[in-house]
């Protein structure tokens, strides 16, 4: 099969060994992978010949023995990048991410989602009916605002900052306003990420460059993942609020602890999600009942990964974009 493989940040699209599934696996031919941040942070750390991509959907081929029977050929779905022993605390109560044996996908490990076909476990597999199989692919990032929003237990009354409107602070937007708040205040120094953040049911929009978010926000969300935002977050944070970093920054970053301490906070990081947490995204996808129409900004092939990458390093205008990896390359 044709993928895209990262050699010291550097894509290139070659032909790799189909997979096979094991006993509990499926093969998904994938129908669309979405680039993440955390893609682009990453890819220059990762093994030579890694397949990235861990936002993925597409259609079963092939099955293992022990699920052939419950998962029929041709059935659209998605699958949440890790795969667990399937008997520990952590997998047993949905939270697989946290298994001490998993396997996450795109990272150097099990392969991900940029390539033709990809591996799934069928336990973390959810039937994708009703809506566009590519659709799927919005999935994970929606799961992942999700699990933040859990984590901030937000309700309404309460004021919220989402510092960074990118995927990840529309998704955990898109979900705070279904939990009835009211106030959310989104701050993004890229225009076209603020009106987009109006569109999805922002309060209002703050260009950071201009002009400070404010202060005593019970619930301050952390969604770009560089150093000085966790300083931010502390600066506009309520006294007994809550900070939710779900921003990935791979570089040290310093604050002042006491500036926490006298506020009385409580701070969480956080990542990937829960299988019901991905379950509830997915269903509400294919019920039309989260609207990603405008989320989906573009999409390219395998041989357009490369230059989508190094494009969204800096910002832009776009929210998610997807690969197809079933496009030919023309000319």
């Amino acid at each position: 099969m044709r993928a895209a493989v990262v050699d010291t940040g550097t894509f290139s699209v070659c032909e790799v060994d189909d997979p096979t599934p094991g006993p509990g696996d499926l093969i998904l031919e994938v129908s669309a992978c979405g680039i993440c941040g955390s893609d682009i942070k990453t890819a220059p750390y990762l093994p030579a010949g890694t397949i990235m991509g861990h936002e993925f959907s597409g259609t079963v081929v092939a099955a293992g023995r022990d699920v052939a029977a419950q998962w029929q050929i041709g059935t659209p779905a998605t699958a949440m990048p890790v795969s667990g022993c399937g008997t520990c605390l952590s997998c047993v109560c949905g939270d697989v991410a946290r298994c001490t044996r998993v396997e996450a996908f795109g990272l150097g490990g099990r392969a991900g989602g940029f390539a033709e076909y990809i591996r799934v476990s069928a336990r973390e597999t959810v039937r994708f009916d009703g809506a566009p199989t590519a659709v799927g692919a919005v999935t994970e990032p929606l799961a992942v605002g999700l699990h933040a929003v859990a984590r901030g237990a937000i309700e309404p009354g309460h004021r919220v900052l989402i510092i960074g409107a990118g995927p990840v602070g529309i998704a955990i937007l898109l979900w705070a306003v279904r939990q009835g708040v009211d106030e959310i205040v989104v701050s993004d120094p890229v225009a076209s990420r603020r009106t987009s953040a109006l569109v999805y049911g922002a309060s209002s929009v703050v260009d950071p460059t201009a002009g400070h978010p404010g202060e005593g926000f019970d619930v301050v969300f952390e969604c770009v993942g560089s150093p000085g935002m966790i300083a931010a977050c502390l600066e506009s944070v309520a006294p007994r609020g809550r900070i939710v970093v779900a921003g990935v920054c791979l570089e040290e970053d310093s604050f002042m602890p006491v500036a926490g301490v006298v506020k009385d906070i409580d701070m969480s990081f956080v990542s990937y999600y829960t299988r019901q947490e991905f379950t509830l995204a997915a269903k509400l996808l294919q019920q039309n009942r989260i609207d990603v129409s405008d989320f989906i900004t573009g999409r390219g092939g395998l041989d357009d990964l490369g230059r989508l990458i190094a494009e969204l390093g800096s910002p832009s205008n776009q929210q998610k974009v997807l690969i197809e990896p079933q496009q030919v390359l023309v000319g």
